[in-house]
């Protein structure tokens, strides 16, 4: 089978950065023509998956047989699960606050859930050591691309020490959990695996009856929101931080573009062809704490696939129409200077939300990613900012 396609425009607005990089200094032509022969259906994929992948940089500091191990395909889970194994030891013995300061009494448990669709989720915990009162419970969502068990790790050890359960899980498609490596077939099925998950997490005993708050990252706020307004019953409030709850206007892609990844998400779903930009440069403001990205080795960094990138794109829209419906405490953390979600955004979230109990912090000079690419005395600011916004309301409950 033999398509061509063949599409032209010019933007009107020049976006700054985003997810997406659309060139925008002269009139962008795609002509690409693909050939594929149908493949039998898998329990994971479906179609043929026509992939342009990055070659995978090394790895400054580790061994020759630590970078061939990180450089193999991570399209399936078991792959990654390998990787994030062989790199643990690598990854605890970097110089960063989180990993340096990071509580060494925390109790800490990993397993695997599996979902409504038969899919392998990782869970992962962190509790206070015993003889801390537990407080409530923080259940993490995170970031595209992202995995609960890089710099999260030493968010949940922080937050743990100061008498909170912490839970997180990856994504299916990312992290340690199965579905094929960076593919979003549908927003919705992400967030309802959140909100499955934590169900059974909630009524684990060292949590039951405690007040219990969901905390999402980047992406990960938009499935918190989501998941939030879905099951408001189910949360006694939401920590976002840096969330995507809406594109700016300068950095939405133009409509004659959305129209096109509408299309090609139909015939060739999981394709790695929509660009982005670096977002260690755009996230991480500590040049020392950037380059300390690549060994988040399990993360998705290659080119966005074309079903995900307009999964993202509706579920903002979705969430930007929906936000005066957010009624619940709400506590909004973000960088001044995020060049990859915009502030003027959390601060449209702040304006539009019904939530009577709500606060916005905006740190001057601060890039996306505050808990982990900040100076370090601004990454323990946020961390305190965090805690005792938690304090607060587990004290009055």
């Amino acid at each position: 089978m033999d398509l061509a396609l063949t599409t032209t425009f010019r933007p009107s607005i020049p976006p700054e950065s985003s997810l997406f990089h659309w060139k925008i200094d002269r009139p962008i032509i795609l002509r690409h023509k693909w050939k594929w022969k149908p493949q039998t259906s898998t329990s994971e994929t479906k179609g043929r998956t026509i992939t342009m992948a990055l070659k995978k940089a090394k790895i400054d500091g580790v061994s020759e047989a630590l970078n061939e191990i990180a450089s193999q395909n991570l399209d399936h889970a078991p792959a990654r699960r390998r990787v994030r194994s062989a790199f643990v030891n690598a990854q605890q013995q970097l110089d960063h606050i989180l990993f340096k300061m990071a509580p060494g009494d925390i109790r800490l448990e990993e397993w695997y859930e599996t979902n409504s669709k038969g899919q392998q989720i990782f869970c992962k915990s962190w509790l206070p050591k015993p003889g801390i009162r537990i407080k409530g419970a923080l259940c993490f969502s995170h970031g595209y691309g992202d995995t609960c068990t890089f710099f999260f790790e030493g968010i949940a050890k922080h937050i743990a020490a100061a008498g909170y359960a912490v839970y997180a899980i990856d994504h299916p498609g990312f992290g340690l959990s199965d579905g094929l490596h960076g593919y979003i077939p549908e927003f919705d099925g992400i967030v309802d695996n959140v909100n499955e998950q934590y169900v059974k997490i909630k009524s684990r005993p060292e949590v039951r009856g405690l007040p219990h708050f969901i905390f999402g990252q980047s992406m990960g706020g938009a499935i918190a929101l989501k998941a939030l307004l879905k099951e408001p019953r189910e949360w006694d409030g939401i920590v976002l931080v840096a969330p995507m709850c809406k594109i700016a206007e300068d950095m939405t892609p133009p409509v004659p573009l959305q129209k096109v990844l509408i299309f090609l998400s139909n015939i060739m779903p999981q394709a790695k062809i929509v660009p982005t930009k670096d977002l260690a440069e755009l996230a991480i403001r500590e040049f020392k704490k950037r380059k300390m990205a690549p060994y988040n080795v399990i993360s998705y960094s290659d080119k966005t696939r074309v079903k995900t990138a307009v999964e993202l794109l509706n579920a903002t829209k979705y969430i930007e129409s929906q936000v005066d419906k957010v009624a619940s405490p709400m506590l909004i953390l973000h960088g001044a200077d995020d060049k990859v979600t915009d502030p003027r955004v959390s601060q449209y979230l702040y304006d539009k939300s019904s939530s009577s109990d709500k606060t916005l912090k905006l740190y001057d000079g601060g890039y996306h990613c505050i808990l982990e690419g900040e100076p370090d005395d601004r990454i323990l600011t946020v961390l305190n900012d965090i805690i005792s916004w938690l304090d607060t309301r587990c004290s009055s409950n």
